[in-house]
């Protein structure tokens, strides 16, 4: 491949990650948001997350598993109410990684 198609390749990527990121911070600065607006954006990441996050649970095999077998899916599912009870992103990959860990070490799962 061209070094200025990579080059061009690679800058294109950088604008194209940087400017969604720098446009808020310039239109917002200085401005104070409503508590609605606020309370809406505070969602915005958990639900990105859940929207990558739950296919790769439900359908890691390119079919929905929701046998035994699947301990990811296991695993999230303990690790979801110690999301919610600790608020902790710490303890929640924490339980859900040591979970499949021992699933593992059991021989259980794929």
């Amino acid at each position: 491949m061209d070094q200025t198609l990579i080059l061009l390749t690679m800058v294109g990527m950088g604008a194209v990650t940087f400017l969604p990121r720098l446009l808020p911070i310039l239109f917002l600065s200085g401005r104070t948001l409503k508590p609605l607006m606020v309370a809406w954006l505070r969602l915005v990441p958990p639900a990105v997350l859940a929207a990558m996050l739950l296919p790769a649970l439900l359908v890691p095999e390119k079919e929905v598993d929701l046998g035994f077998d699947n301990i990811f899916l296991w695993a999230a599912l303990v690790a979801f109410p110690v999301s919610w009870k600790s608020k902790s992103l710490f303890a929640t990959v924490l339980v859900g990684m040591g979970l499949v860990a021992l699933a593992r070490y059991c021989g259980l799962g794929n």
